[in-house]
């Protein structure tokens, strides 16, 4: 291999005539083999005779010294301790099953649990004392069969070990697996391969290598271990934590119980707030589509109810979800979203009525349990199809109502909602600053809070509502504001004495808003607010004098005079109806001198479509 002159050498020639003679053997009448030489390093499959002329002008690589892929056995031992074989590679795998088992045997293996307070199953384990059984002496021989005939590196076992090993690691399925066999068992028939998955795991359950599921709650609080073993719930979070763990704090919120709507509820409804276990409720709903394929248009709505009875870090864990309702599509729902909620209202009319015989675990008895619905979730169009309100048009606030303070954009296109100094302190200075606004002070006071009789007051002039889409539209009248629905949840016995009724989510208020802020000030292209249309809109208003797009002695596409007007009256010949038509010409106006052939044409073509010589003409 190290002769320094290859093609000369007789022994190098001799040398490379046994090993071609070794592959040809080797081969099973296969004329490919690998190609040993300094450049294919046994990856390629060559002719021999190729094989021959690289191992010649290339030369063998120097560190093929064990031909084991041309037909040379393996020199290493079998046993692993053997301080000959080699050790070359850092991932070398080293067969320690027998070592293993007799560690087994002898005891120091197992480690073993000192405190069992439950009853393991130990059938099949390692306490068993394994080497007294069957299965050991079974383990054993596997342990030193060999995996092939010749094999010196993988015996049955520990090649079984290393492919679940691999199984583990990799996330294969059984199918995968089993699929897997059968292939090895094809390639290599003489080889000692279990025939299923199940037969491998049995044979890895042999060796004790065994566990025990311990249940844990699903909040982290605590193990079903020792004594909570046989509890079938967690005694630590339950359904009374807002009223018996809850800390109260007048100047902080940390959950819906510590708002003034939830206590004005319990004044209002006593009876309710005795019973800690009574659940309270919030309803979300909001239309989205199922597919990938957004151009799809389909709207799914989902009716899911969240109980508030849960410490804040649980209530809205998707696990405590409850999906009540499910309506589909592909259209959404809209204002008769009322008809699809009629279950929900029965059901929910029924738990603060009557209630339902309920079994409380930690107290071993039986109670009524009652249930009520304390306001919606959503975004600010579904508060609409939900509250009745529609959030369009000049009265679109549902705060305000019909004190909303909008103005139309003509050139926006869209309604501009003024007004929010009414919010600030009285004495705040932006009350007084008229040129930053629409050139007024505004000293209102806040707009009253609706409560619910007030609502119904309101809709005591609403008119008759039918609902569904082949009905026509229906006209509203002044009185009846933006009111499109008496809407259903106003069934509930409850819902006129809520003081907070609809919510709408923290997503869209905080993205939304600050999206057009932000990109405003930062004057991004397509996203800022602060176009050419809101300029002009600003014009029109009369707000914002130095935001105008006009200015003096400069011509702008909005200040320059319009081309090609058509003249007055006085300007239209008479006695002829085709110059009294009322046309625009195409282009731009140009003083032009006829030719004699264009005026001739001219002629024809006015002579020919006037309606006073057409008699003439025939």
């Amino acid at each position: 291999m190290n002769l320094p002159d290859r093609l000369r050498s007789p022994a190098y020639a001799e040398g490379v005539n046994t090993f071609l003679t070794l592959a040809r053997n080797h081969s099973r009448g296969i004329d490919r083999i690998r190609c040993p030489c300094r450049e294919c390093r046994n990856m390629f499959f060559l002719p021999i005779f190729e094989v021959e002329s690289h191992l010649y002008i290339k030369g063998i690589n120097p560190n093929y010294t064990h031909w084991i892929f041309h037909g040379e056995e393996e020199t290493r031992s079998f046993n692993a301790d053997d301080e000959d074989s080699e050790r070359d590679g850092a991932d070398e795998y080293i067969d320690d099953m027998v070592h293993m088992l007799d560690d087994i045997r002898s005891g120091t293996f197992v480690d073993v649990p000192q405190d069992h307070t439950d009853p393991l199953p130990t059938s099949g384990s390692i306490l068993d004392d394994p080497s007294s059984s069957s299965s050991f002496d079974q383990l054993l021989e596997d342990a030193r069969r060999p995996l092939l005939p010749g094999c010196t590196k993988f015996s049955k076992l520990s090649f079984i070990v290393k492919l679940l090993h691999i199984k583990t690691l990799g996330g294969w399925s059984i199918k995968s697996f089993d699929m897997l066999l059968n292939l090895l068992r094809a390639a290599f028939p003489d080889a000692e391969l279990p025939q299923s998955y199940e037969e491998s795991r049995s044979m890895e359950r042999s060796l004790g290598f065994n566990y025990h599921k311990i249940h844990a709650c699903p909040n982290d609080c605590i193990l079903f271990w020792k004594e909570n073993a046989y509890l079938n719930e967690c005694p630590t979070c339950d359904m009374r934590w807002h009223k018996e763990q809850r800390l109260t704090d007048q100047a902080t919120m940390r959950h819906p119980a510590d708002s003034e709507s939830w206590k004005r509820f319990d004044e209002e409804h006593s009876w309710f707030a005795q019973d800690a276990r009574n659940v309270r409720l919030g309803m979300a709903s909001d239309g989205f589509n199922p597919f990938n394929n957004m151009a799809k248009p389909y709207s799914i709505w989902p009716v899911i109810l969240v109980p508030y009875n849960l410490p804040p870090w649980l209530c809205m864990k998707d696990q405590f979800f409850m999906t009540s309702l499910i309506i589909p599509g592909p259209k959404s729902a809209g204002n008769d979203i009322d008809v699809y909620l009629q279950p929900l209202l029965d059901e929910l009319i029924e738990f603060w009525e009557h209630g339902v015989p309920t079994f409380d675990a930690s107290t071993k008895e039986t109670f009524m349990l009652h249930a009520a619905l304390m306001w919606t979730i959503n975004d600010f169009p579904a508060y609409g199809n939900l509250s009745g309100w529609s959030t369009k048009g000049k009265l679109a606030c549902p705060s305000c109502n019909e004190g909303t303070d909008s103005n139309w954009l003509k050139y926006g296109r869209k309604h501009c909602y003024m007004g929010h100094r009414r919010f600030l302190p009285p004495d705040h200075m932006w009350r007084r600053r008229k040129h930053l606004f629409n050139g007024k002070e505004d000293h209102r006071m806040l707009p009253s809070v609706l409560e619910g009789v007030d609502v119904l007051a309101q809709l005591q002039m609403l008119g008759d509502v039918q609902f569904g889409k082949a009905r026509r539209k229906r006209k509203r009248t002044a009185e009846e504001l933006n009111w499109t629905k008496y809407s259903i949840f106003f069934k509930l016995p409850y819902w006129a004495t809520l003081r907070l009724r609809y919510n709408l989510d923290v997503m869209h208020i905080e993205k939304n808003i600050f999206d057009n802020i932000l990109w405003t000030l930062m004057n991004v292209p397509g996203k800022t607010k602060d176009n050419i249309n809101s300029r002009r809109d600003l014009e029109i208003l009369g707000y914002r004098k130095e935001l105008h797009l006009k200015y003096e002695d400069i011509e702008t596409k909005f200040t320059r005079m319009d081309r090609n007007v058509d003249g007055g009256e006085a300007e239209n010949i008479d006695g002829f109806k085709i110059f009294n038509q009322k046309v625009r010409p195409i282009g731009m106006a140009l003083n032009l001198q006829l030719s004699n052939k264009l005026f001739t044409e001219a002629t024809w073509y006015v002579l020919n479509n006037c309606d006073e010589i057409a008699s003439y003409l025939k």
